[in-house]
């Protein structure tokens, strides 16, 4: 194997800054975007250099564009950079925690490049993965929801909301490896329904718009469901209060139908209903500690060592100018699964 050269940090580097927040109910366009040229730094003595060569797109970013964001982490600045999760390689290195060659991932916004402390970068395993980019799978949320909250498992009717999306086509897996006896997911689409089934190996899927989503419930799961993992809210949410067997675990996650759509994110809970049924409703945010990411890094590559699991990932294509473009495009629904910008050669 030949040792990895190190390569000159360029003088300039583009990002995607943030040109204004979004106002309420606003969407995301083009206009909130700028990719802008920066100059450089040299690494100084602890430093390293890394170029990126993916960065990850999700749904949640346009909350980060949010002043009053929900989120339990800090919205984006106007005129800072935007996005998190990126995957890259370290190109120069002045500590010896990090070495030229190596892996590393960073929660650092949009870039081409980075310049900073050795500290700033956790280091990866390259030949965990088929490729880098899996490092950019939702699976942490996934996992946390579906196994640590919802436990998940043997004879559990799994119902998973907005299963074509970048963690409910994970969760859905994650159930089915667990052993569930039944993996039944909701989409926008009959393309998306067909991916679920034919793609991913869920048991039953149904376009909730082909009909009131407690009757297509009903019909999937006459016996009722035990787990139910939320990324939409609205009517998918009361449907699943009724579809619920007693001592249902519900992992709530994300509630799209508000976030997206503009309305119906927020659900009526019919508490008598959840009261005699015992349901034990657990809303969740996922902080992404060492654990956490370990417990799912640990599953994740040991299923698809197994032929167990299906990667559900879009891979765009044009460097660091697709980025927005591409997030644009996953909020209006031309995405399936998670998905990355490959931002290098």
């Amino acid at each position: 194997m030949s040792t990895p050269t190190e390569t000159a940090v360029p003088d300039t580097a583009r990002e995607v800054r943030l040109t204004r927040h979004l106002g309420p109910d606003e969407a995301a366009t083009p206009a909130h975007f700028e990719l802008a040229e920066v100059k450089m730094g040299q690494p100084g003595p602890g430093d390293v250099a890394v170029r990126i060569d993916y960065v990850g797109v999700a749904a949640a970013y346009q909350d980060l564009m949010r002043p009053d964001c929900p989120l339990p982490v800090p919205p984006y600045t106007v005129g800072g950079r935007i996005g998190g999760g990126e995957i890259g390689t370290v190109v120069h290195s002045q500590s010896p925690d990090l070495a030229v060659g190596d892996l590393v991932q960073t929660m650092q916004g949009w870039a081409e490049y980075h310049v900073g402390p050795a500290a700033a970068f956790h280091r990866l395993d390259r030949d965990l993965f088929p490729s880098p980019s899996y490092y950019l799978s939702q699976g942490t949320t996934a996992y946390y929801g579906m196994a640590t909250l919802a436990q998940a498992g043997p004879d559990d009717v799994v119902f998973v909301s907005g299963a074509a999306g970048g963690v409910g086509s994970l969760a859905g897996q994650i159930a089915r490896c667990r052993g569930a006896a039944r993996v039944i997911g909701s989409a926008g689409s009959p393309e998306k329904v067909r991916y679920l089934v034919e793609e991913l190996g869920f048991d039953a899927a149904f376009d909730y718009h082909d009909g009131p989503v407690a009757d297509q419930l009903r019909d999937l799961a006459p016996t009722g469901i035990s787990v139910f993992f939320d990324n939409v809210g609205g009517e998918q949410f009361e449907a699943a209060i009724h579809a619920a067997a007693p001592h249902a675990r519900f992992a709530l996650c994300g509630a799209l139908a508000g976030q997206i759509g503009g309305s119906g994110g927020a659900p009526r809970l019919d508490l008598l209903t959840a009261i005699t049924k015992h349901l034990d409703l657990k809303p969740f945010a996922t902080y992404h500690t060492g654990e956490q990411v370990q417990a799912w890094t640990e599953a994740f590559a040991g299923w698809l060592a197994q032929g167990r699991f299906t990667f559900p990932q879009t891979v765009v294509e044009g460097g660091i100018a697709q980025a927005a473009p591409a997030l644009l495009a996953l909020l209006a629904g031309e995405h399936r699964g998670n998905v990355a910008v490959k931002t290098s050669a």
